[in-house]
């Protein structure tokens, strides 16, 4: 699972929520040409899948990720329809990655049903498998869950089987239930930019095992990927700018009753309280003043190009199988590129 002897993991270009689908193809070339693994498309701003699909036209070598794709803004067959195409178009490359985002978003951004989301998103992931198996076999199509029903679906609707066969699904998780049910159902688990070290080991790599035990399956075979939080400059200037848009990221992540176990796995589950009464009154940079050297230190690796390496290496080496980088500050391509080297280097 990963890219040579040298390096613990693949390492991915994370999805830019500020590039257009022509912008990300663009960038999707570069990354092939600059050396990594994977590129990902996020659902924020624009359409992931369009994303990725011209992406899959400009690169011939790097698997293409949806970091992630909303599944409870669709329905199976429409995300069937397309990761099958993607598939297709790709040659094989493609990497369905999915996630439930929270139910303000799904009932008043998107206008869809919310309820139990483990139990859905497991019973979606199987619904798309079932019509992406109507569709390599020919065998009628009868998927009747709690959730959703297919159980129609004719020649003249039906898609040409894949040579290599459907793509892989990968769900994003920060939760335990919704982390055992990626290791149920799932291929592998997206955890959050908002993921320590202790976390994954004490919390969610432990849920992650309790669901493939309770399919009967292999916790190894199932994918961790993990965008990493970074502060990186080539001097004390830009150090010092990464280090605050850090703490501002980490501050926003920790005000969110989403994200509070991952703080009180540290112990630090007080702060979450002082950043959510922050956040309400809409003081962001009090929020930022809040996260200290410790917490800092706990949620990112902070320095230099090798020193930020070396840090990613040391926490995540053997609890992850693919990483990205998340950053909201503008890292210079010299910057970018030296760490990427330096995570290569043996």
């Amino acid at each position: 699972m990963v890219a040579d002897n040298a390096v613990p993991f693949r390492i991915d270009l994370g999805g830019d929520p500020g590039l257009d689908a022509l912008g990300l193809a663009r960038r999707a070339a570069e990354a092939e040409a600059e050396g990594y693994d994977g590129v990902g498309a996020s659902e924020t701003r624009h359409d992931p899948f369009l994303s990725l699909a011209l992406a899959a036209r400009e690169t011939s070598r790097v698997e293409l990720l949806s970091t992630i794709a909303v599944a409870f803004a669709r329905n199976p067959m429409t995300v069937a329809q397309t990761a099958h195409d993607l598939q297709g178009i790709s040659g094989g490359r493609f990497l369905l990655g999915l996630g439930s985002q929270v139910k303000p978003h799904i009932e008043r951004r998107f206008s869809m049903p919310w309820s139990r989301p483990a139990a859905r998103m497991a019973e979606f992931v199987e619904a798309v498998r079932a019509i992406w198996a109507t569709w390599q076999t020919g065998d009628p199509l009868r998927f009747q869950g709690e959730f959703y029903r297919h159980t129609l679906m004719t020649p003249f609707f039906s898609p040409d089987p894949l040579p290599g066969g459907p793509p892989p699904v990968w769900i994003a998780a920060v939760g335990e239930r919704m982390t055992e049910t990626a290791g149920r159902v799932g291929d592998g688990l997206h955890a959050h930019s908002f993921t320590t070290a202790r976390y994954l080991t004490e919390v969610s790599l432990p849920a992650l095992r309790r669901g493939a035990a309770a399919a009967g399956r292999d916790a190894s075979d199932v994918g961790v990927a993990l965008p990493a939080l970074i502060a990186m400059g080539d001097d004390r200037a830009s150090l010092d700018v990464a280090i605050g848009a850090t703490r501002s990221q980490i501050a926003f992540y920790g005000s969110t009753p989403a994200y509070l176990p991952v703080l009180e796995a540290h112990g630090w589950g007080g702060l979450h309280e002082q950043l959510h009464i922050a956040s309400r009154r809409g003081d962001w940079a009090a929020m930022a003043g809040l996260v200290s050297d410790d917490v800092l230190a706990a949620f990112a690796a902070v320095g230099s190009a090798a020193e930020v390496a070396a840090e990613l290496r040391s926490r995540f080496t053997g609890l992850i199988t693919r990483l990205s980088f998340s950053a909201s500050y503008p890292i210079a391509p010299e910057t970018g590129a030296a760490l990427l080297r330096a995570l290569r280097a043996p």
